[in-house]
């Protein structure tokens, strides 16, 4: 897939002019609905939550075939509940390895992080509950409106300032060590025409973005559009906590902005007025940007899993948006 295929944005539109992916952008997930869970998976949930559940809302964001939805009880509470079963597909049994690592990061993460409480995580033969506070919100919208975008980046900025040192608590793997296996994606893409012969070149700067991306600070590591919610009473909360890593405290913020780069944005003007960017050594920043277009550019040509149409495309979009912001910065031809 290439930039041409991307359908643009109305000029009435109220963002710049920008460029969207070819794929529904928030509504990329296949996932069973509350009434479609087997009755003992519901049983569990009601008695876990001390009520029956009157009303269920799923969740159409993300890539994974879990159970996912917003659950409005009988009392009036709301919860949010996650499930998922072994199936014996590596793809689709993502989440049942996925939601207990959210439990235990959930409850090791300091009242300053910006993530909803846990409530309970339950296995009942092959499926995995997990139960966390419903955020009343939404995502925020795209492409990017640059206030909401500015919200979020504050709140990563205070996000990482608060979870600076990590949390004693809680054991993650460092950004460089569960990166640096990325690196290998470079030499798989020497004769790739999307490549243009830069590998070698892009390898490079890969390593030396690692390196530099070292550091003390509890970083998400998964920080995109749909991992975000824009509270209804301002705030702004971060979801997800799946795969956190110890890495330098700006990895989030660059992260958020590679999709707000391909809507359009001028993020380059953002990374020079943001704190913990505008300082960063720019061969660093394009190391990062560098590392994971990689990864994009060889993810995206796997087999399309059956439980997840969209991942592919979604990956492609990434590749594309990364891969060009790394040439423009770096001025390859």
């Amino acid at each position: 897939m290439c930039l041409a295929q991307f359908r643009s944005v109305p000029d009435d539109a109220a963002v710049p002019r920008a460029l969207l992916p070819d794929y529904p952008v928030g509504a990329t997930a296949l996932r069973p609905r509350w009434d479609a869970l087997p009755q003992e998976v519901r049983d569990l949930v009601e008695r876990r939550c001390g009520a029956p559940v009157t009303d269920a809302e799923s969740m159409p964001g993300g890539f994974t075939a879990g159970f996912a939805s917003r659950l409005l009880l009988a009392d009036g509470a709301r919860v949010f509940v996650k499930a998922a079963a072994r199936t014996g597909d590596p793809f689709a049994d993502h989440p049942v390895t996925a939601y207990p690592e959210e439990a235990r990061k959930l409850a090791a993460l300091p009242p300053t992080a910006p993530a909803p409480r846990l409530r309970w995580l339950e296995q009942l033969g092959a499926w995995v509950v997990l139960c966390i506070d419903d955020v009343p919100g939404r995502a925020p919208r795209r492409p990017w409106r640059t206030d909401e975008l500015d919200r979020v980046l504050d709140r990563a900025e205070e996000t990482a300032v608060a979870l600076t040192p990590a949390p004693a608590g809680l054991v993650t793997p460092t950004f460089v060590g569960e990166f640096r296996p990325e690196l290998a994606c470079w030499a798989t893409l020497r004769d790739d025409p999307a490549v243009g012969g830069l590998a070698d070149r892009a390898v490079a700067l890969a390593e030396v973005g690692l390196v530099g991306a070292d550091g003390d600070t509890l970083v998400h590591c998964d920080l995109r559009d749909d991992n975000v919610i824009l509270g209804d009473d301002g705030a702004v909360w971060f979801c997800d906590w799946n795969w956190p890593v110890t890495g330098a405290a700006w990895i989030d913020t660059v992260t958020l902005l590679i999709s707000a780069r391909g809507d359009g944005l001028d993020v380059d003007r953002v990374l020079a007025r943001r704190a913990l960017t505008r300082d960063v050594d720019p061969e660093v920043l394009d190391g990062v940007l560098a590392l994971l277009a990689g990864y994009w550019l060889v993810a995206r040509a796997e087999p399309v899993p059956p439980t997840s149409p969209w991942v592919r495309r979604h990956q492609s979009w990434y590749a594309e948006v990364t891969w060009d912001w790394v040439r423009e910065r770096r001025r390859w031809r």
